[in-house]
Order: C-alpha cells, then structure tokens, then sequence
C-alpha cells in the first residue's frame, strides 16, 4: 500500500478510547493518544525512536479553542479527533518529510480521506477532511490501517495513551511500560 520511503519518513500512531459507548453525550469520558515515531518500518516490533507523544481529551465544546466539532464523547469521536490531532502536529511540525498516519480504525482513516462519507460527527468529519487536504497541500501523506490489539508496539502505546487520559490518570512512563500494558 505503501509508495512513500519508510526510512526517510514520519509515523504517526493514533487511537481513540471511550470509556462508556452506550447512551453517550458531550460529558462522556473519551480521549485520543498519538505517538510519532522517525524511522519505523511499520511492522510493529517497535524500530523507530519516539519523536513525541501526545494525548487530550474529546473536546465537545463549541467555545474551546481546540474544538473540531465532536457533539458527544465516544469511541468513534475520539479515533476521528486523534487523527485530526495528528494533522496538526505535522502541520506545525512544518518540514516537508514524507508522513504515514497509523491507525486501527478504519472509519478514521476512509473518512479523514472522503473515502467515506459521513452519517454522523459530520461537523467533526468535516474539520477532519479540510485537515486533511490543508496538510497533503503541502507534504505527501497517507494512512495505513494496522490491526489494533496485537501487539504491535507503536499502536499499543498510543492505545495505552488514550485509555489513560479517559482514565484521567498519567500514562506509565515508556522507560517502564510494556506493550499490552494498558
């Protein structure tokens, strides 16, 4: 799937959690984690050194600044908002270099590109689309789908990411975390 050099390239893991995923509303505890990653091969035994992670919560409020357009917090609100934060950090990070956003949902990565259209979170889909053409303007970019709880290395500790900040607790520093761990 991949046409851009692996070596010479950025990776971002996302993920999205959600604590509740019945009866949701904008108080609903949902959360995203990132991980950026220079030199991964994309197979999952964690080559590559961390550039930077990042995490935050589903924001639902119209009147915060980092507002995208997520009503509720769900599970699907927190994948959607994960890949919309990674967006922007490559849109602030600025260089030119080669970048692959890394995902477990499908329905992240085909919205983000049109491939699908949306039946809801469409404000917040909407946002996502428009990060989504501003930033392949101006570097290439793509989105692979990796499969989510198998251990591949990067995808779990931006899973282990998420779930904390749902969690409201601190994520486990690399140093001692283990993948699985969540």
């Amino acid at each position: 799937m991949s046409v851009l050099n692996r070596s010479e390239m950025i990776s971002i893991y996302v993920d999205g959690s959600c604590l509740e995923n019945q009866n949701v509303d904008q108080n609903t505890p949902a959360a995203w984690g990132l991980v950026v990653v220079s030199g991964d091969n994309g197979l999952g035994k964690g080559n590559g050194e961390i550039v930077e992670e990042l995490f935050g919560n589903v924001v639902t409020s119209p009147s915060d600044k980092k507002y995208l357009g997520a009503a509720v917090g769900s599970n699907n609100t927190a994948e959607l908002s994960g890949f919309a934060e990674a967006l922007r950090w490559l849109l602030i990070e600025g260089s030119d270099i080669p970048a692959v956003i890394r995902t477990d949902s499908l329905y992240a990565g085909n919205l983000a590109t049109g491939k699908w259209k949306p039946k809801a979170n469409k404000k917040l889909v909407e946002s996502l689309q428009k990060l989504w053409i501003e930033v392949s303007s101006i570097r290439d970019v793509e989105w692979e789908h990796v499969k989510a709880h198998r251990g591949h290395r990067w995808n779990e500790r931006a899973d282990h990411l998420a779930l904390r900040c749902a969690q409201r607790t601190s994520p486990i520093p690399l140093s001692f975390w283990k993948p699985g761990q969540r």
